[in-house]
């Protein structure tokens, strides 16, 4: 009977496992359909996020009229500015707060100011045709989420433009920090909005040497690592162009026009990176092969818009922070204004308007006119007039008075073509007078004479795109000749000195500048 019992119960227990196979074949396709789809779910979610278009938000209540300052003169060129993000994030000084965003812009408006377009800028460039009374040119570096959410309304309720140079290889990513290609392609759509050249995926710092200093990839030469060296000069320039030519096909390929404007990432400076001059010069052709011109915040000579940053290749940004107010924005614009030599009225009277260009603490102009006491120790100070805004002089005139000549313990120093490549200093004191330039020609050249021994000289330099002249008393005393370059090469203002090896009560002092 057991035996019959046991062959009972067998069937039984096979049939409830053949009815239980088809819910356990089923619990097995929805696992393996769940493993096989999950990595397909996960990507379109990725690639829904890098599409997403945010909500924008609302421009802020009207703080009423903008910022009461006297705007640039008629007929200046065209201020770049600088911005980075805008939005609430108040631990970054480069994130603008959307209402401080908004008073700027406000203060622009009312002071004038029309902001340019890419192409409008590039015609400025090529033309040098002043695109408008007061213009600036807004740019916005990395292409943040900001840019979307928080300033392209401001810009819609100003009616402004703004261009934003995108780190292409970044776009989509690390969201909502970048912005995504779909908002970049709404804000193309609203006319608001061009896209210019920050790189593919070279706005970045590495290692570059043994150490572990970092810096830009992008100017410098990096270390690898695994080989215990320095990039060749080859893998360099084969890296960064490769960059380039990705971050241009990246644009075209999203159907927004050939950029024609690069931004240095960080800003950085050749002269302060590990390349030698030939690279440095084959990163420069590198990029006036795809652009227009370049923009940096921090060149080694700052030059606005114009002729002169077209030879050289590079435009100086006016950088804005959430630490700019909308009244100090416009002295800014300004002090960037270029002006003409004509225009220059009574110069020692405008503190405001000198730059100190030494290492001294006190008030730049007091020292050069003996308003100013210097402190113990100090035995030479500089400044320059309005260093940006007449760094376009080409042709130009100075008349000096000086006096508190005394001996070969001190004299006065007058620099034409300042901060150019080719500088032209003139030295004076109580009776000798000298020249020293770089690139100068050597045959008929005077650089010096000796004077009647006086305290008290005039001074005359005529500056011409080829010749620097000096008039002392009414007599010739040195001229020199430009070498062979271009004239832009050279434009430049002046800046002026003095100089005391003796007491501090015999400094010398301009009593009196006229520019012409």
């Amino acid at each position: 009977m057991k035996r019959d019992g046991s062959r009972g119960r067998r069937p039984l227990r096979s049939r409830r496992l053949r009815e239980g196979r088809p819910l356990l074949r089923a619990a097995l396709g929805l696992l393996t359909a769940a493993v096989v789809t999950l990595p397909f779910t996960a990507a379109w979610q990725y690639d829904a996020l890098r599409r997403a278009v945010a909500d924008q938000t609302a421009p802020p209540a009207s703080g009423g009229p903008g910022a009461d300052a006297k705007p640039a003169p008629a007929g200046s060129a065209p201020v770049v500015l600088a911005y980075h993000d805008v939005g609430p994030d108040d631990r970054s000084r480069y994130t603008v707060s959307l209402e401080r965003f908004d008073a700027q812009l406000r203060a622009l408006r009312d002071a004038g100011y029309r902001t340019l377009s890419t192409r409008e800028f590039t015609d400025f460039l090529r033309t040098g045709r002043t695109p408008g009374p007061r213009t600036v040119h807004l740019t916005f570096d990395d292409g943040t989420h900001g840019l979307w959410t928080h300033a392209d309304p401001v810009l819609a309720r100003y009616g402004m433009k703004a261009a934003a140079y995108l780190i292409t290889g970044q776009v989509g990513t690390h969201r909502p920090y970048y912005l995504s290609w779909a908002e970049v392609e709404r804000m193309a759509r609203s006319g608001r909005w061009d896209f210019q050249a920050h790189t593919h995926l070279s706005h970045e710092r590495a290692a570059v040497d043994a150490a572990g200093h970092e810096r830009s990839v992008f100017t410098n030469r990096l270390w690898l690592a695994d080989e215990g060296r320095v990039e060749t000069s080859g893998e360099y320039r084969r890296r960064i162009a490769a960059d380039l030519d990705r971050s241009i096909r990246d644009l075209l390929a999203h159907d927004l026009p050939r950029p024609r404007l690069f931004a240095y990432p960080f800003s950085e400076r050749l002269d302060q990176s590990n390349l030698d001059e030939r690279d440095a010069d084959a990163l420069r052709s590198m990029l006036r092969k795809r652009f227009t011109a370049t923009f940096t915040n921090n060149a080694a000579r700052p030059l606005p818009a114009g002729p002169h940053a077209v030879a050289v290749g590079q435009v100086q940004r006016l950088e804005v922070t959430r630490e700019t107010s909308p009244a100090g924005l416009l002295r800014e614009l300004a002090r960037w204004a270029p002006v003409v030599p004509q225009d220059v009225d009574r110069p020692l009277s405008h503190p405001g308007h000198w730059q100190a260009t030494g290492d001294t603490e006190e008030p730049a102009l007091g020292l050069l006119t003996g308003d100013t006491r210097p402190r113990d120790g100090t035995a030479y100070a500089s400044a320059a007039y309005r260093p940006l805004g007449t760094a376009g002089w080409t042709e130009y005139r100075l008349r000096a008075t000086v006096g508190g000549l005394h001996g070969t313990s001190n004299s006065v120093g007058i620099t034409v073509r300042a901060g150019s490549g080719h500088p032209v200093s003139l030295s004076v004191g109580h009776n000798t007078a000298s020249l020293a330039t770089d690139g100068a020609k050597d045959t008929g050249d005077r650089r010096g004479c000796g004077l009647d021994p006086s305290t008290t000289h005039r001074i005359t330099v005529s500056v011409t795109p080829r010749r620097v002249r000096v008039s002392i008393d009414g007599e010739p005393c040195a001229a020199v000749r430009a070498g062979r370059w271009p004239a832009t090469e050279s434009a430049g203002g002046f800046a002026l000195s003095v100089h005391n090896d003796g007491p501090q009560r015999r400094w010398p002092r301009f009593t009196s500048l006229k520019v012409g």
